[in-house]
This record gives C-alpha cells, structure tokens and sequence, in this order.
C-alpha cells in the first residue's frame, strides 16, 4: 500500500515538472517529432526492466496480448496526444493542461464500468471539489475561450482515461513497467506512421489549409541541439519513462480511479513551479481553483490511507 503511494508521487513529480521544462524548448522541436522522440526513449529505457518483470513473472507476450498493446498505443500515444497537441493550437497551453487534468472524473467511471472498481462517497465528493476547481482555472464565461480546442482536450482526456483504466488489465497479469514498455512501442511506431504520411503532399497542404502547419511534413531528427538536448533526456527518460512506468505500478496497489488522482495535482503545482521557474503570473481564480483541486485531492486520498492503515482495504 505505501508502496503505492510513493509511486503515486513519483508520477505526480514526473507529470507537474512536464510542461514547466517543456518551455525551455518551446518552439525548437516539432510537438509531434517530441512525441516520437519523448515515447521512443522512455521505450529504450524501459526494455531492460520489463523484460526483468517478464522472465520473473514467467510470462511471453502471445498474440492476444500484442493486440491488447498495440491497442492501449493506438489509444493512449497514437490518438491522444496528437490530438491534445491540436487543442493546443486552438487554445491555451494552459487551459488544455488543466482540462486534460480532469482525467480522474472520466477514470472513476470508466473503472467502475470496466473494472468494477467502487465508486465510495469520498471519490464523489473529491470529484466536485476538484470539477469546481478547474471550472475555476479554465474560466468557461470567458468569451475569449475557444471552444473546439476545449472539445479536443476533452477527448484527449477521455481517450487517455480510457488508457489508463485499460492498461489496470494487464497491469496484474503482466506488472506495470511491461504495461508501459509495449504500448510505447506500438503507439511509437504508429506515431511514426503518421509522421511519414504527413509527407505526402496533399496531406500536407490539406493541414496547412486548416492551420494546422505543424502536422504538415513533420522532421524526425530536426532541431535537437546540445543545448536543449538534457530538456529533451528530461522529458523522455523522466516523465515518459519513469512517469508513466511509476503511474501504472501503482495501480498494482491501488484502484485506477485513485492512482488518476496524480493529474489532479498538476494544475495545483504546475501553476506554482512556472511562478517560480518562469515568473509566471496566478491570478486569484487560479488561486482559488487550485485551493479547491487540493482539498479534493485531499478527501479521496488521506481517507484511504487511513482505511488501509485500518486493514479495510
């Protein structure tokens, strides 16, 4: 259970420290390359350990299981983070963050349909607080918010809700690092499928057309330096290796709908990390916003640290 915990942790270090370091870079590698780049080292970094977890847990990946992979890939890398990025360009960076935070609300659900995990009264009172926190952040009666970019980081969320809650099947049977390796290199190399067709000219012209040039022609190894390389090592190693590989270990000791509670802490310290890293401004409805994240937070997890330290759970 503790160990849980500090996986838990873990994941929230790797996740919250994303988009602050990721500034450092901004501008310098195509969103879509780093995708590739970020997913193709943690999967590197990753192989030894789960092939350790296979050989220990005397298990092979048959052919059910590879589809299962390529699935979570498809859905968790391939899909949604292209499409996270394509919220991005239709709004904040900011906004799409703390909306694809919202994945818990999605993952409870999800889980309870899929995993018949329990939804307690805590999960649902931690959900409101926290639903009314990011309402907060996000500002919805602001005009100026553009609402096909909130409708894409929304289905970003979902589809990597949907990961997340799928990724628990296997998590038991084949442990969370192999879980993390193999649909990195699935969704790796469907990433890279893309990146080629993006080539074709017509392709290209019809994302140009629609303003997406930064899914026309995407480079592969354009634009990595000496200088940005240890951002792009951080990113890679850190939140895509270890991050991920640490959000799917704990959910061997813990429910998904609780382990997804790290993507609730990132709006919560992002905010206070780019103030300190970047000097960036909080403004008093990301105060409260944030205020109303934690105390969420708070009421899902401390409750079940006390029921586990009780041997109820």
């Amino acid at each position: 259970m503790k160990k849980g915990y500090l996986y838990i942790a873990v994941a929230v270090v790797m996740f919250t420290t994303f988009e602050v370091v990721l500034k450092f870079i901004a501008g310098q590698i195509n969103p879509v390359q780093l995708t590739l780049c970020r997913f193709a080292i943690g999967f590197v970094f990753l192989l030894p350990v789960a092939l350790h977890n296979l050989r220990k847990r005397g298990k092979r990946l048959d052919r059910q299981s590879v589809v299962y992979f390529a699935l979570l890939g498809l859905i968790g890398i391939a899909i949604c983070m292209p499409v996270l990025q394509m919220a991005v360009s239709y709004t904040n960076s900011s906004v799409a963050a703390v909306m694809f935070s919202c994945n818990p609300v999605f993952v409870t659900f999800l889980a309870f349909f899929l995993l018949k995990e329990p939804i307690r009264p805590r999960h649902i009172a931690a959900l409101v607080l926290e639903v009314i926190g990011t309402v907060v952040i996000i500002s919805p009666w602001d005009t100026r918010l553009n609402m096909t970019g909130v409708f894409l980081a929304l289905l970003s969320t979902l589809l990597f809700s949907l990961y997340g809650v799928m990724g628990k099947r296997k998590v038991a049977e084949f442990g969370g690092a192999v879980v993390t390796c193999f649909s990195f290199l699935f969704g790796n190399l469907i990433v890279l499928m893309f990146i080629l067709f993006t080539h074709i000219p017509a392709l290209a012209q019809l994302f140009r057309n629609v303003g997406l040039d930064s899914f026309a022609n995407i480079p592969i190894l354009a634009g990595y330096t000496l200088a940005n390389l240890p951002y792009v090592l951080y990113v890679s190693v850190g939140v895509a290796g270890v991050g991920f590989c640490a959000y799917f270990l704990a959910m061997e000791y813990q429910p998904a709908s609780v382990v997804s509670l790290v993507y609730f802490f990132k709006p919560s310290l992002s905010p206070l990390l780019a103030w300190v890293v970047h000097g960036e401004e909080i403004s008093q409805s990301m105060f409260i916003g944030v205020v109303l994240i934690v105390v969420g937070s708070l009421f899902s997890i401390i409750p079940g640290i006390v029921e586990a330290k009780r041997g109820k759970i």
